[in-house]
Parts: structure tokens; sequence; C-alpha cells
């Protein structure tokens, strides 16, 4: 991660999880306890192309609504077999899959994703 002070605000502002600094970069503590995530500093990191962390969420509309009054972006894709809707979701009757999901970025373009499975 090229900017740790971007990566501290948006994880602990804009998403609210509990992050500890350490001397080697951030430690995220998602919610349900678990092993932590943890982020570093890098001057020539590249993103990966797939989703890298998913969050559950009850309601995805909600959560997308929460997530845009704090200044997110859903993405949006129109690939075959999948298109995002205008919220940025793509929708399923959960029978194979999630009811729905949606993703958006981190400050160094990792993709996350909002997952409502039910």
């Amino acid at each position: 991660m090229p900017d740790m002070d971007a990566a501290k605000k948006f994880y602990v502002d804009t998403l609210g999880i509990d992050v500890k600094e350490t001397n080697m970069g951030l430690e995220l503590n998602l919610a349900g306890g678990g092993i932590p995530v943890f982020i570093y500093h890098s001057t020539d990191y590249h993103a990966p192309e797939h989703t890298v962390l998913n969050f559950i969420v009850e309601n995805i509309d909600n959560a997308i609504d929460e997530l845009s009054s704090r200044g997110v972006q859903m993405e949006q894709y129109d690939l075959p077999g999948m298109k995002t809707d205008e919220k940025g979701v793509v929708r399923g009757d959960g029978s194979q899959g999630p009811k729905a999901i949606a993703w958006f970025k981190d400050p160094a373009d990792h993709i996350l994703a909002l997952i409502q499975e039910k």
C-alpha cells in the first residue's frame, strides 16, 4: 500500500474497522475475531484484479447507502453473465451463490465486496 495514512483513514473512518498500527504496517481486526488482516507499506505494489476481502451484510442496499454517504463508490461491471444494476449490485435469488454482491475499492485499488447471503 503506497499511502498508509489514506489506508488507515479509509479502514477506520469509512469502514469502521478496528485498526492497530504496528511498526510493520496496519493490522485490521475484523468483526467476529479470528486472524487479523495485515496491510504493509510498499512503493511498487500493484493491487490484484480480484476481490481480496468480503464483508457479509444483512441488507446490501442499506450497506451501500451507508458507504455512499461516506464517499465510497460501487464498481460497475458489464460482463457476460454478470451485470451490475444502477447501485452496483449483481442480484440473484440466492439458490446458487449469494443473493446480492457489490464491489468497491480501497485507496490502493484493492477490490472489496459486500455480500448479502439471504
